[in-house]
């Protein structure tokens, strides 16, 4: 079991954690030197990715929009003159 964990980290578990340990806190001291929380970080996160969903589906609400405007002209005036090609 131990040689599966070591091969998925890395290296063994123990040396892992200190390297993790010490990264962390390098990365919160930048972090709190720019004034940043983890709540900031976390809001950042959330609110690019409800700016790419309400991004994505204002596409999505457009094109069919466009579509739907598009068929009200397109659909009756194809049905207009396969009825008019008919009567030949």
């Amino acid at each position: 079991m131990s040689g599966g964990v070591t091969r998925f980290l890395g290296d063994s578990p123990f040396r892992v954690l200190i390297k993790l340990i010490v990264v962390s806190l390098l990365v919160g001291m930048v972090l709190a030197f720019l004034d940043w929380s983890p709540w900031d970080v976390f809001y950042w996160f959330a609110d690019t990715f409800r700016a790419i969903w309400d991004f994505t589906f204002s596409t999505f609400d457009r094109f069919t929009s466009y579509l739907l405007l598009g068929a009200a002209i397109v659909v009756p005036v194809f049905l207009l003159l396969r009825l008019l090609s008919y009567r030949r």
